[in-house]
């Protein structure tokens, strides 16, 4: 998966959070989208994985050497971030049996045995309102990565995460990441630290004019 940014522009009413964003995500790369809270991080993430528009510029996916259309992007990624929720009426067993429904799983692994890599097979017939919020991110981390999908939208991956769940993080991303187009938004180093490039969010601030 390939995705280009042509002079990508985002703004609420009048303010600019990002301007002339001219950037290329390349397949079998991990990427780290860098700046301090309220800089933009979220908004360009959401914008990357369909769930937001840009105000201007323009944004072409490619898979296999074939543009794909915007509306089907989603088929070719997956997105975790705090905004996100999960359906927590579901118990585990069955919030993954709804999930994969829709993707898959990577290495052809069972719902039980993602259940086991995410080290929750104590809660598998929990309801899922009854987990903690570490539990409930780590989750959440389980399904984005493990679905069998050619990039991977990372946003804040750590919050609610103690010192296991970052080490957590850290080995099973490092494990899938691997002909994978990975993009991370964060400004927290332990997040970011396996990515190969980096783009600084606060480079494409628009300028107010005088």
């Amino acid at each position: 998966m390939q995705v280009n940014l042509k002079h990508l522009g985002k703004r609420y009413n009048y303010e600019w959070i990002f301007r002339n964003l001219t950037y290329t995500f390349e397949s079998g790369t991990s990427y780290a989208v860098l700046g301090h809270n309220g800089s933009g991080k979220s908004t360009l993430l959401t914008i990357v994985a369909g769930h937001n528009l840009a105000s201007e510029g323009e944004l072409i996916y490619t898979a296999a050497g074939k543009t794909v259309a915007a509306d089907e992007a989603y088929r070719h990624l997956s997105l975790t971030a705090p905004y996100l929720e999960l359906v927590e009426e579901f118990t585990l067993l069955e919030m993954l049996d709804f999930h994969t429904r829709f993707k898959p799983l990577r290495h052809n692994l069972t719902n039980l045995q993602l259940i086991d890599r995410m080290g929750l097979e104590r809660s598998k017939y929990k309801s899922v309102k009854d987990f903690s919020s570490g539990m409930k991110q780590r989750l959440k981390l389980g399904l984005a990565i493990y679905s069998d999908s050619s990039m991977l939208v990372l946003d804040e991956p750590t919050t609610n995460l103690d010192h296991e769940g970052v080490a957590w993080y850290q080995e099973h991303v490092n494990l899938n990441k691997q002909d994978r187009l990975i993009i991370v938004g964060s400004n927290i180093e332990h997040e970011y630290n396996f990515c190969d490039q980096q783009l600084r969010i606060s480079d494409y601030h628009a300028v107010p004019k005088k």
